[in-house]
């Protein structure tokens, strides 16, 4: 197909011009002292590794190095499960009213610390300020309020009497939702009597750095939470020891493949949460603005940094023209740039590598025949960024529309009917969310009901709760983490 033109339109402004936001920077010295080199979180204290290879951890926004990391090698993550071993006899004895003490604190701990939490966590990921101050960390604390109150619950959980921990777990998060990611494992793992060994992200291993020194402000007994830094190679060796009785993971679809096989023939416990290619699904009945809104916190929330983010806009013929209309005058008035800054919706790019997956995705795009847009702005002269882009003329077979980007870029693809709305949202190899559009309640359950999706969102998107269960069909995972259903995942059920 012929290559089509990259076209770039100047930002629509209303009548009487776009109010002008003067800079509201929030103080990178509220993250507190970073310190320039870390070893492990190993037994309650912070040690040093055995190996001598060092990581670094830079500011996407700067590309300056904010520390260096030691990468964990296998004596590390030996260190680490013993001290879970050894923890677990007396942590899992504790009766959960206990436990559940613990997890009171760390996350009224979290609340008390959550400014310095949160620009921890754009300094070291890219996120904007305003979405780690108002949606990550509100989130964390609650992840560890509602697991608290399950703690000495479980006989009632409806998964048997007397459910039993399994022992000591093994968790491997990814960058984009660092601190977040770290919640959704660490609390459920706690409050059903298990000791947790975690290896953040290469790129973003501060906040859980910072988690440890909670830790021990909670007086959380020794061992029963250990983190150990590094790379894929620490990640691999963690999810690979005889003494880790749980694996869980967030990240890639490729890497969740090699876990699981090479947990295959082992009695570990798998729970996987990976890729997605999520379709948003307007009708033509559905509230434009608030459509329009959904679809832009769908896919440019967290630059587009989400497993579950609205990728892919299905659009239903008759009211194609007016959606991308309102899309993209709404796109223009997006503010891309320094993520302290409390005025910016799309912060910087975790990082190099990834920004060089985007842009090689986009440009496949243009190559196989898809129109790209987006709005005129300028990016910082520094750092890792990407323009807000969509592209229309997108069919169901190119890459774009098949495999996860995980940035600021969304496909557009229409529909007539609901018949083959369903068709072409469930033409994926993922099955992790999708979003309706409409305001009819029965077109809502009927589609729900059809389409291959973990969550479903009515009239919303990218909402979540900690009561809510959250997981994946096909080879966006199996297993369910939050909720209820998400202890079930750290229990001998």
């Amino acid at each position: 197909m012929a290559k089509k033109k990259n076209t770039e339109e100047p930002a629509a402004k209303p009548a009487g011009g776009l109010f002008a936001y003067a800079p509201a920077p929030e103080s990178p010295a509220a993250a507190g002292d970073i310190a320039g080199s870390y070893g492990h979180f190993i037994g309650g204290e912070f040690v040093d590794s055995s190996g001598k290879e060092a990581l670094k951890t830079v500011n996407p926004a700067t590309e300056q190095v904010l520390a260096e990391f030691a990468r964990g090698t296998e004596e590390d993550v030996d260190r680490a499960v013993a001290a879970a071993r050894k923890a677990f006899a007396g942590w899992s004895a504790l009766p959960g009213s206990e436990r559940a003490k613990y997890l009171f604190r760390i996350a009224r701990i979290v609340q008390e610390r959550s400014r310095e939490l949160a620009v921890l966590e754009s300094i070291d990921n890219g996120k904007p300020i305003r979405e780690t101050r108002d949606v990550d960390l509100p989130l964390v604390a609650a992840h560890f309020f509602y697991y608290a109150g399950w703690a000495d619950k479980l006989d009632h959980a409806g998964f048997g009497p007397a459910p039993k921990p399994l022992g000591v777990a093994g968790q491997v998060i990814p960058w984009n939702f660092p601190l977040l990611m770290l919640a959704w494992k660490i609390a459920p793992a706690l409050a059903t009597g298990n000791t947790v060994v975690l290896k953040p992200a290469e790129t973003t291993p501060l906040t859980a750095l910072r988690f440890a020194e909670i830790c021990r402000q909670a007086g959380l007994p020794k061992g029963v939470v250990n983190i150990v830094t590094g790379d894929g190679r620490t990640g691999a060796a963690l999810t690979a020891h005889t003494d880790v009785n749980k694996v869980a993971f967030t990240g890639s679809t490729p890497v969740g493949r090699a876990i699981a096989r090479q947990l295959a023939g082992t009695r570990k416990k798998l729970s996987l949460e990976l890729g997605g290619k999520a379709a948003n699904i307007v009708f033509d009945d559905a509230p434009i603005d608030q459509a329009v809104e959904g679809i832009v916190n769908g896919i440019f929330f967290n630059q587009g940094h989400v497993c579950c983010a609205g990728s892919r806009l299905l659009v239903q013929e008759s009211v194609q023209d007016e959606v991308l209309d309102a899309l993209k005058r709404r796109m223009a008035t997006l503010r891309v740039g320094d993520p302290l800054d409390k005025n910016t919706d799309i912060g910087a790019i975790n990082s190099a590598e990834q920004l060089a997956r985007i842009t090689a995705l986009t440009e496949a795009g243009e190559a196989e025949g898809a129109e790209r847009w987006s709005p005129a702005c300028d990016l910082p002269g520094t750092g890792f960024w990407f323009k807000p882009t969509l592209f229309t003329g997108v069919s169901q077979a190119h890459r774009i529309a098949q495999e996860e980007i995980f940035g600021p870029v969304l496909s557009v693809l229409t529909f007539r009917t609901p018949a083959e709305a369903v068709e072409k949202a469930n033409n994926t190899p993922y099955g992790l969310s999708a979003g309706i559009w409409t305001e009819k309640g029965s077109r809502i359950l009927w589609m729900a009901n059809q389409l291959r999706a973990g969550v479903v969102w009515a009239n919303t998107f990218n909402k979540f709760d900690p009561t809510s269960p959250f997981g994946g069909y096909k080879e966006s995972g199996y297993g369910r983490e939050g909720g209820r259903h998400g202890l079930e995942a750290y229990l001998d059920v």
